[in-house]
């Protein structure tokens, strides 16, 4: 490489390092700011030159954000809830939870919960868009129906899903709230369904209040994050982030102390400080070669208003994940 390239190259790579150190510092020394109020965040995913993230609300709600510091509300997704809604949940009232989405050639592909509060009579349901851009004339959401439905006989609860593309292109969706724990099936990578109606049904993890499964791979290894503890009290919420991995997406999945997460086991990863109450809902954004971890709090200074979160993740020498 003569002088002249290996010069270009140099400054290239100064340009690139500060371009990533300015938006390293805009989040890890400054706090976020805009309309900040969610609950139940979706993995953030990037349209063009917009960060997007999904919550729960009626007709699930959203926001954007150019930087990932400063966020914006955006429009509902749902207008007109589904007529099978009616029909499948009659006590849910319009609002729809804890939302995540993914994009698969060119698709997004958001998935929700369709539930009353308490209950297992439940469904995940599918929408996709072409686009996240408002302002695009292909914007629009289309219903796919239900993914997975509970009824009050089942053993588990179909609410909170999250979806996990492996590197083999196998899709996967890990769900659960209460009853016997958290659980994931196989998705068809053409449709977004369920596989098969029947296909297997593995168990990763339980607890006495668990919910809001998270997994993603580094390394070889598929991490779990789940919540213990209550939600959506406030102040009073009680939501921490539990954590325990395996060599293989169906599991076990062991945690720090060597405990198996289906039965009891799950570290400690996130929990409450002061006015920064009841983490939870995690999810992990890698962008070019920063990982940000994305999750709601109760904010004690605003009566305990679920708020967004962002923090830099690393991974430690022992592979664990570590909250900057």
């Amino acid at each position: 490489m003569n002088t002249k390239i290996m010069n270009l190259f140099l400054v290239g790579q100064i340009f690139c390092f500060f371009l990533n150190f300015k938006l390293l510092a805009q989040i890890d020394n400054t706090e976020l700011s805009g309309n900040l109020q969610i609950h139940d965040p979706s993995t953030i995913i990037k349209c063009n030159d917009k960060y997007w993230i999904f919550g729960t609300g009626r007709g699930i709600i959203s926001k954007f954000s150019t930087n990932l510091k400063d966020w914006v509300s955006g429009p509902r997704v749902i207008n007109t809830p589904p007529a099978w809604v009616t029909s499948t949940v009659p006590e849910n009232n319009g609002v729809f939870w804890a939302p995540d989405i993914v994009k698969v050639k060119g698709q997004y592909r958001l998935y929700y919960s369709v539930s009353s509060w308490g209950k297992n009579d439940s469904a995940i349901a599918l929408v996709t868009n072409d686009t996240l851009d408002p302002q695009d004339p292909q914007y629009q959401w289309i219903d796919r129906g239900i993914v997975i439905k509970s009824v009050k006989t089942n053993n588990f609860n179909a609410i909170d899903p999250s979806i996990f593309i492996d590197s083999d292109d196998s899709h996967w969706m890990v769900f659960g709230s209460y009853w016997s724990g958290i659980k994931l099936i196989r998705l068809d990578p053409i449709t977004g369904k369920r596989i098969s109606p029947d296909s297997p049904m593995f168990a990763l993890a339980w607890n006495i209040s668990i919910e809001a499964p998270y997994i993603y791979k580094h390394e070889n290894l598929y991490y779990l994050f789940v919540n213990w503890g209550t939600c959506a009290q406030g102040v009073n919420s009680t939501y921490n982030i539990r954590i325990g991995r395996s060599k293989k997406i169906t599991g076990p999945y062991i945690d720090k102390d060597g405990l198996d997460m289906l039965h009891g086991g799950g570290s400690l990863f996130l929990n409450a400080t002061n006015n920064f109450i009841g983490p939870g809902h995690a999810a992990i954004l890698k962008d070019n070669d920063a990982y940000w971890f994305s999750f709601h709090y109760y904010d004690g200074k605003h009566n305990g208003r679920p708020t967004l979160n962002i923090r830099r993740l690393s991974w430690g020498t022992d592979g664990w994940p570590v909250l900057q």
